[in-house]
């Protein structure tokens, strides 16, 4: 038999084993992580010395933050890695203006200092749902995560989030390449990678050559199974950017 004609066979038998409601395969093919609530998404508790030194976990929200300073501000020029608990921060390190002490230095934000302490140290989730919701009439609605379109978000102006805490005057590459992805299985559309918009809050380094090869074509195994392991896309696109339980984010052709 004709290989394409068997590549349909068993594209049809996928279809009809894994489409949500039918067949006996189950509502869902992936495995997608639960969604907390769209105030608490990509909220974090960060605990690699906190609690062995007595202290209560650090909380940190990703989206207050993400008004006010692009992802690279923390994940490339202050050097905080993107896994929760691989960087080691201590207190010492703060006061000395590293990490977040670059920062929270008493004039940029508030300081570390003792009367502070509660502010970080909440050893639970703190749920700003009324500022949330102030903030989301601002922007346009997603339909994903915290259901904040932040890419029309910097477009439009309703925010402007400092590109760099060390140099005023860089800007985003402005590299606007946009990139198909051909899927494997023959009814799956391509995705699309936009450099522009992943730019505007990412430094190239964050992603290249270390989760991409910088050469086309090369990075091997880029397929959702490695995504949903929080490799390649899943580096941030589980936890802090858009979740991937809605296929059209990148497959925007898909049915």
């Amino acid at each position: 038999m004709h290989f394409s004609r068997l590549r349909f066979i068993f594209s049809l038998i996928f279809i009809i084993t894994f489409l949500p409601g039918s067949g006996s395969g189950g509502n869902q093919f992936w495995d997608f992580p639960p969604l907390p609530e769209p105030q608490d998404y990509g909220d974090i508790l960060m605990d690699r010395v906190s609690s062995a030194a007595g202290a209560n976990p650090v909380f940190f929200s990703h989206w207050r933050h993400r008004i006010k300073y692009s992802c690279r501000v923390c994940h490339f020029e202050l050097d905080i890695a993107f896994t929760n608990g691989e960087t080691l921060i201590t207190e010492e390190d703060n006061r000395n203006g590293l990490f977040c002490g670059a920062c929270h230095d008493g004039t940029a934000a508030f300081g570390h200092t003792e009367e502070n302490c509660g502010r970080c140290h909440t050893g639970m989730i703190v749920s700003h749902q009324e500022e949330f919701m102030e903030f989301s009439q601002k922007v346009k609605e997603a339909p994903f995560g915290n259901k904040l379109n932040w890419a029309d978000a910097v477009e439009s102006g309703a925010i402007n989030p400092v590109y760099s805490i060390y140099n005023q005057d860089e800007k985003p590459l402005g590299y606007d390449q946009k990139l198909e992805l051909k899927a494997n299985w023959a009814f799956v559309p391509p995705a699309y990678f936009d450099h522009k918009t992943h730019t505007r809050w990412l430094d190239c380094a964050n992603c290249h050559p270390d989760i991409f090869n910088v050469q086309k074509k090369t990075t091997k195994h880029f397929s959702m199974k490695y995504i949903l392991e929080s490799k390649f896309c899943g580096v941030c696109h589980l936890r802090i950017a858009f979740p991937l339980d809605d296929c059209k984010g990148c497959h925007p052709t898909i049915k």
